[in-house]
């Protein structure tokens, strides 16, 4: 049996398909999972747990390793490795985060801790290890910078290589009074890294060098999206033909024309809201299906999982449902290995949800299958 191997932009989650579109069976099809929380309740925090594709079944989490407002995690591409992010506002005495390395233990999911590094900026919100599996790159919300830390040969980490920091403001008097880099990820051919900032309504765009870990402008060296919307997340079509950014504030997605992953043409903003809603609402993640047909996102507020279908040149996506989470505020979503079950985790209900995606047309059904966990902020597979 061939394989095709995919990689989520938002996420880390590692995906595989058969080319037939089949989902692993079998022993094959049983991962676990490891949850990024924050400590403020009763979290304690990094969970790990398993997840059974056959079943759609999650154990109750246990407890993998102690630590504070772990919020985003990422794994090594081909290592027993797992790094997370300390969202804090001070570390060993200056105003940084933290980058926290872990050994995975293969038998248990366990995490042993190995060290821990400055993030170059205040409150790290997310983090992603770059495809040579030689660098962390963080960005830093609060800092409104991003930095990038070389991986040791014992899967440790040194101190930031790299660190930029960015200038300006845009139009939301309270929320856009600085710059907030909100995520860090890599374009399809890993040559070019994204930043969405939420302070200055633009995704900012930098060359990658795996030789050094040094990020530099790109030329154009970013996208806008519409003042006052907050770009928080986005995600790549499997093609590579679009880009699709989340705006946190308008809850409402960018749809981008790209060429060779560089985004290059604005093209429409669709909302992810129903048209009589009229509360207050935030958006918080993105994910797209494999198949390259769906579209999925999150609303704080209204509770939901906005669910897009994706037109066939990936340039234009219609809503065509919001499902509740069962919970609320959803802070994450993420698609299973197998690509046939969706998550909502459910930061301030503390609680997991399951639902089965239909794949023909993009439909979600709870499956029933909910865990309960303390403010769950991110979730990530490895087999």
């Amino acid at each position: 049996m061939l394989w095709r191997y995919l990689m989520s932009c938002a996420c880390g989650v590692v995906v595989f398909l058969a080319m037939d579109g089949q989902k692993l069976m079998g022993e094959e099809a049983t991962f676990w999972v490891y949850y990024g929380t924050y400590t403020r309740d009763t979290s304690r925090g990094i969970y790990v747990g398993k997840f059974d594709a056959n079943t759609g079944r999650l154990t109750e989490p246990e407890l993998a390793a102690e630590t504070r407002n772990p919020s985003f995690l990422a794994v090594h591409p081909t290592r027993p490795l797992l790094y997370a992010v300390g969202e804090l506002a001070e570390f060993e005495g200056q105003r940084t985060g933290a980058v926290l390395a872990y050994q995975i233990d293969s038998q248990s999911g366990k995490l042993v801790a190995i060290n821990r590094q400055p993030s170059g900026g205040t409150g790290p919100c997310h983090l992603v290890v770059d495809p040579s599996g030689r660098f962390v790159l963080v960005a830093n919300y609060g800092g409104g910078s991003v930095a990038s830390l070389p991986i040791r040969p014992d899967g440790g980490l040194e101190p930031p290589a790299c660190v930029l920091r960015q200038e300006g403001r845009s139009v939301h008097p309270t929320r856009q009074t600085a710059p907030h880099a909100h995520q860090i990820n890599f374009s399809p051919k890993g040559d070019l890294v994204l930043v969405p900032d939420l302070g200055l309504d633009k995704v900012l765009l930098f060359r990658w060098s795996p030789a050094d870990g040094q990020l530099t402008e790109y030329d154009p060296p970013f996208v806008t999206v519409p003042a006052g919307s907050g770009p928080r997340h986005f995600a790549y079509h499997p093609t590579g033909r679009a880009l699709y950014v989340l705006n946190e504030l308008t809850a409402t997605v960018c749809v981008f024309e790209c060429a060779s992953g560089v985004p290059t043409r604005l093209v429409e903003t669709v909302s992810s809201l129903p048209q009589d809603f009229s509360g207050s609402n935030t958006a918080a993640e993105i994910v797209v299906h494999p198949t390259g047909r769906f579209l999925f996102t999150s609303n704080r507020g209204h509770d939901s999982v906005a669910v897009f279908r994706i037109a066939d040149d990936a340039l234009k996506i219609s809503l065509m449902e919001n499902v509740s989470v069962q919970g609320k505020t959803p802070r994450f979503i993420g698609i299973d290995p197998t690509a046939t079950f969706l998550f909502a985790a459910n930061q301030d209900s503390h609680n997991v949800v399951v639902f089965r995606i239909d794949v023909e047309s993009g439909h979600l059904t709870p499956t029933g299958q909910v865990i309960n966990l303390g403010s769950p902020v991110c979730m990530i597979f490895r087999k």
